[in-house]
């Protein structure tokens, strides 16, 4: 998956430039629209339209990563490099994808503080979790 190595990196330098910098320029955005495609332009557009969710709850301090999607809320797990989405278990797992444009968008919005960040009570934790992890058909 020698691909996937390079995409994963290509993505993460172009995020850690856009975190000293605070923006993507045109030759970056062109750079990941080539390395990823359609998959590259529907991340942008969900930066671009504020469906990148922190929840952050309290007293705990957990946090949680969600993504707005066309069709429901997608769990990110960013350190595991996982997503909730059809996508990523028809795609990412079965080798065809590195990344589903879910994981893109989060990665590019916590790198350029480009998200909502929602506080939530740690009561109200299991409750949203049921929810982002219910599998709809």
């Amino acid at each position: 998956m020698e691909k996937g190595k390079a995409e994963t990196r290509s993505l993460q330098e172009v995020c850690e430039q856009a975190k000293a910098n605070g923006q993507l320029t045109e030759g970056q955005l062109a750079e990941l629209k080539t390395v990823f495609g359609q998959r590259f332009s529907n991340a942008w557009e969900a930066v671009e339209d504020s469906r990148v969710k922190r929840y952050v709850f309290q007293p705990s301090d957990r946090v949680v990563w969600i993504v707005v999607g066309r069709k429901r809320d997608y769990l990110i797990l960013p350190a595991a490099g996982y997503c909730s989405c059809d996508d990523f278990y028809f795609s990412v797992m079965e080798g065809k994808a590195f990344l589903c444009y879910h994981l893109i968008s989060q990665r590019i919005a916590e790198s350029l503080g480009r998200f909502d960040q929602v506080e939530a009570d740690d009561e109200l934790y299991d409750v949203f979790m049921r929810e982002w992890k219910e599998v709809t058909s």
